[in-house]
């Protein structure tokens, strides 16, 4: 399916040039979540590995939307880690060619369940160049991007420069200094944030919840920390009914989940 831009989604207000048009599969709910950007490597060390999947879970238990571009290593690994309902799925080629193949089954997953999304027809391959119009769109959508493991040399310090044109916070995860040249130069040139504590981290965007919630505005709202009076005046009984069945606090007139 093909959706016609301008759509609200007032990220691509950041891309050189807003995209014409997005073909997607999946749910469009999730471009309404907070989203955020994760990209790395192909080929991520074991360290890496487990935190990107620690970062991308604890973002995704928080209701946002992880975005990345469906390549091998550590993009697979952020799609995964957030689960295929919460995460978008940037591709380089139409959406009929489902690559590289080896992530096949994660990319048909997250077309069920997450969103794909491309600026590509049908029968366009994954090119040189394309990676590059990929690249754009995964930064712009998120609020912030992440980058957990890369080289100077690599393609995902393409992103981190649409980042800094952008004016993007960029984090990143604290490597030894013979690992990751990309993103210890960040830190060294005060480029980037280093990620010390992963859930301290995802705290920014509210507390995980204890039970199963459901991520509508409701949820959104309350992860804001509002005054309880806020809340009855936007919600009205629905906050006490959240209150009696556990799903929300309120302590010292602020609520949260």
């Amino acid at each position: 399916m093909s959706l016609n831009v301008p759509y609200e989604i007032s990220e691509l207000q950041a891309m050189k040039k807003y995209p014409s048009v997005l073909f997607y599969r999946g749910d469009l709910g999730l471009l309404k979540r907070p989203k955020v950007s994760l990209v790395g490597t192909r080929r991520p060390s074991t360290y890496t590995k487990q935190f990107t999947h620690s970062i991308a879970n604890a973002l995704a238990k928080r209701g946002v939307s992880v975005v990345s571009g469906a390549a091998m290593g550590v993009d697979a690994i952020a799609h995964t880690g957030a689960g295929a309902s919460n995460t978008i799925a940037v591709v380089a080629n139409g959406l009929d060619i489902r690559y590289p193949v080896v992530n096949r089954g994660l990319i048909e997953s997250i077309e069920k369940q997450g969103l794909v999304l491309s600026q590509f027809n049908d029968g366009v391959k994954a090119r040189s160049w394309s990676f590059v119009v990929r690249n754009e769109l995964v930064v712009a959508l998120g609020e912030l991007l992440i980058v957990t493991e890369a080289e100077l040399d690599s393609g995902t310090m393409r992103s981190v420069e649409y980042a800094l044109k952008m004016g993007k916070q960029i984090f990143v995860l604290p490597q030894r200094l013979s690992d990751s040249s990309g993103t210890n130069m960040l830190l060294r040139e005060g480029k980037a944030t280093a990620i010390t504590d992963v859930e301290l981290f995802a705290s920014r965007f509210g507390q995980a919840p204890s039970s199963s919630v459901d991520k509508d505005e409701f949820f959104y709202f309350c992860q804001t920390l509002p005054t309880f009076e806020s809340a009855v005046k936007k919600f009205g009984d629905r906050v006490y009914e959240a209150e009696l069945e556990g799903i929300i606090t309120i302590h010292n007139g602020i609520v949260s989940l």
